[in-house]
């Protein structure tokens, strides 16, 4: 198992409107993270910060799925007007952020 962090921001007064979507994610999003092998996908808010975690056999292979994904694009697109991310030019996706500490 791999795990994967990333971080992003909540756009000023969004944050609502950012959960609700999360409510009603699309079944199509959800497909595409079944097939990219992600499970539990977490996101942490604080203040306007967004901490998203999950955990997958292959981060290679679940950004590869990601990337590929018209969906992925479609759902980013959607989400551009709530918050701000950071993506890597190589991936598409979010930088990996670097594990510094694990108890267990």
């Amino acid at each position: 198992m791999e795990r994967y962090a990333w971080k992003a921001t909540v756009l000023p007064g969004k944050l609502e409107e950012y959960i609700q979507r999360h409510d009603n994610i699309w079944p199509e999003m959800k497909q595409v993270l079944t097939e990219a092998g992600i499970r539990n996908y977490t996101i942490w808010n604080v203040g306007n910060e967004l901490f998203g975690y999950y955990e997958c056999d292959s981060i290679d292979y679940a950004a590869k799925v990601q990337a590929d994904s018209p969906v992925v694009d479609k759902w980013n697109e959607y989400m551009k007007d709530v918050m701000q991310m950071e993506m890597d030019p190589v991936t598409g996706a979010q930088p990996l952020m670097k594990q510094v500490f694990l108890f267990g």
